[in-house]
């Protein structure tokens, strides 16, 4: 499902461009691009994404109908085009704002136990685990810990 994701916008203009720039600097070994203090966020910017303020506007995606709060995290199109056709199931369900993978550590796992955490969390999927993913979820934000 494509679909545009509301976000606070936390880094600078035009920061996609400078990606290839801060390649070096990618923390994630799978096909994604992920570094945990990027240099392209701009000052407020940073402080939204490390509360996780920027995803705030999601909420928007879920009254749509296009995200859930808990699921696999979205990807950017190009992103999840390079995704092992042997994790496609994790495009059967509604991506979400927060996930397994999230209060498992996140940027910490590896790219193979992300996707790990992506299917275990769609064969468990139900209100109870959802609501025990939004529960780590809070705690971790509350009591401060990187996710």
């Amino acid at each position: 499902m494509i679909f545009t994701l509301y976000k606070i916008r936390t880094m600078v203009k035009n920061a996609e461009k400078f990606k290839n720039k801060y390649r070096s600097l990618n923390e994630a070994d799978g096909p994604v691009f992920k570094i945990r203090n990027d240099p392209r966020y701009t000052q407020v910017g940073r402080f939204l994404a490390y509360y996780g303020l920027d995803e705030l506007p999601q909420l928007i995606n879920i009254i749509k109908g296009e995200m859930s709060f808990v699921g696999p995290r979205p990807l950017p199109v190009e992103e999840a085009l390079k995704i092992p056709k042997r994790y496609n199931m994790r495009f059967s369900v509604l991506p979400g704002i927060t996930s397994s993978w999230v209060v498992a550590g996140a940027h910490k796992l590896s790219f193979r136990r992300w996707m790990e955490k992506d299917m275990e969390y769609i064969r468990k999927k139900s209100i109870w685990y959802d609501l025990k993913i939004i529960l780590q979820t809070i705690y971790k934000i509350f009591f401060r810990i990187y996710i």
